[in-house]
């Protein structure tokens, strides 16, 4: 007979507050509670696309946090993440058979908000979905600050680097559309690891003009900006045309990752400020409109908010408490045996913790935590345990495989339907 495997609890819960955090870093600077339709088209918020609502053949559509809630509960919902300057779509038009509950009154349609293949469930360039069952390689996704698509690492054209998540991405496609930024690019030295050295020819500044000219090239739309002027029009301070004049290279492909802080060393005088509102790019001379500005902010909001919660400010009592036992005592607690269910394969559960001697040691370390945040933990880890006892019972029932992405699932279904309980006033008992 195998080996009993055993899973540490230390380690599931350690996940589950990383996914956690995660989330609530994206969801608490969007309202919960209220439809942000009055809001206009909101700077950044968190969005969902509902795929049950609608129909086949149907409009890309986008529901605010409260609508996904209160409107589309038990739906099947495409996460976007963030999007910014949109207007909730729930109800209008695009939604045949559903009317908002939280805001019935709308305009049959947003004129002004974007959308993309992310509202049908798919992503990259490769116009995949995500998790994809059929995609057997780990790969991280990250997102373009420009068009907001999500891509795959491996599908970036370069090595991606260290510390990304500190970073911006802007992919190659949105860089060859604007391609003044592959100046800034070159000035800053971000080059593309991997890369083959490769120098493109300037264009001679008489060449274009103070318009924003859209043309055709290898069936891309290229966006050339009047930044890219000449000498005569441009300012005297202007920091692009300085740039373009002393002609630094670099290579022009791949994404380009910038550094933090990237954004103020943009040019803003007057013309290149209308250059970039014609295309469409104001929105990267505001350092609030960072997706890292928008999770600090969540993250304020929530502290704020939770000022009674015994977990503020990163305090878990549990963690806490299971950090002040020894290596041994943390093992009897943490190390559980399987599930008594026949499952095609032992999975490592949370189920039945040992005692030694008759002594519980999780009881002693509850011991030290006042009684509102043991039965907080208690009833919590009571309701986990039989909420996975009863998920891990339907593949037993159906004969099916269990896998770490199920267990992930798992859990983020669990902190999602926390979440939602939060934003309903109501608790777990």
């Amino acid at each position: 007979m195998s080996e009993e495997q055993t899973v540490s609890l230390v380690d599931v819960l350690k996940e589950d507050e990383e996914l956690e955090e995660e989330a609530s870093a994206v969801l608490a600077g969007s309202d919960s509670d209220h439809c942000s339709y009055p809001q206009g088209y909101v700077k950044r918020q968190a969005l969902y696309a509902c795929n049950s609502c609608r129909p086949k053949g149907g409009e890309a559509a986008g529901v605010c946090l409260a609508c996904s809630y209160k409107c589309h509960e038990g739906h099947d919902l495409f996460e976007l993440y963030t999007k910014r300057n949109f207007r909730c779509d729930c109800g209008n038009r695009k939604f045949t058979e559903l009317q908002c509950k939280l805001q019935p009154e709308k305009e049959e349609l947003n004129l002004l908000n974007k959308y993309s293949h992310n509202f049908f469930g798919v992503y990259c360039t490769c116009s995949r979905p995500y998790p994809d069952p059929e995609d057997q390689v780990e790969d991280e996704m990250i997102q373009c600050v420009v068009c907001e698509d999500w891509l795959h690492g491996r599908h970036l054209g370069r090595v991606v680097p260290d510390c990304v998540e500190l970073q911006e991405m802007i992919c190659e496609l949105c860089m060859n559309r604007n391609s003044f930024l592959w100046t800034y690019a070159a000035a800053a030295q971000l080059s593309a690891p991997g890369a083959a050295v490769q120098v493109k020819e300037e264009r001679d500044a008489d060449e274009s003009n103070t318009n924003l000219p859209i043309k055709e090239e290898k069936g891309d739309e290229v966006i050339e900006p009047s930044c890219k002027r000449s000498r005569e029009e441009a300012e005297p301070s202007c920091r692009l045309m300085e740039l373009q004049t002393i002609g630094q290279k670099r290579v022009q492909s791949g994404a380009v990752f910038w550094p933090s802080g990237w954004r103020s060393k943009l040019c803003s005088c007057t013309t290149c400020k209308e250059c970039l509102s014609e295309a469409g790019l104001s929105f990267l001379l505001d350092e609030s409109d960072t997706v890292l500005a928008y999770e600090n902010k969540g993250k304020t909001n929530e502290q704020r908010q939770q000022g009674h919660d015994p977990r503020q400010q990163g305090h878990d009592p549990l963690m806490s408490a299971l950090d002040n036992l020894n290596h041994v005592q943390q093992l009897e607690i943490i190390h559980v045996p399987v599930l008594h269910i026949e499952l095609p394969v032992q999975l490592p559960v949370l189920y039945n913790v040992q005692r030694q001697q008759g002594h519980d040691t999780l009881m002693s370390a509850l011991d030290n935590l006042n009684h509102v945040q043991q039965l907080e933990i208690i009833h919590g880890y009571n309701d986990m345990k039989t909420e996975l006892k009863d998920f891990l019972q339907r593949f037993a029932e159906e004969g099916k495989v269990v896998t770490p992405d199920d267990i992930r699932q798992f859990f983020e279904q669990q902190s999602r339907k926390r979440r939602r309980d939060e934003a309903g006033g109501f608790y777990p008992t």
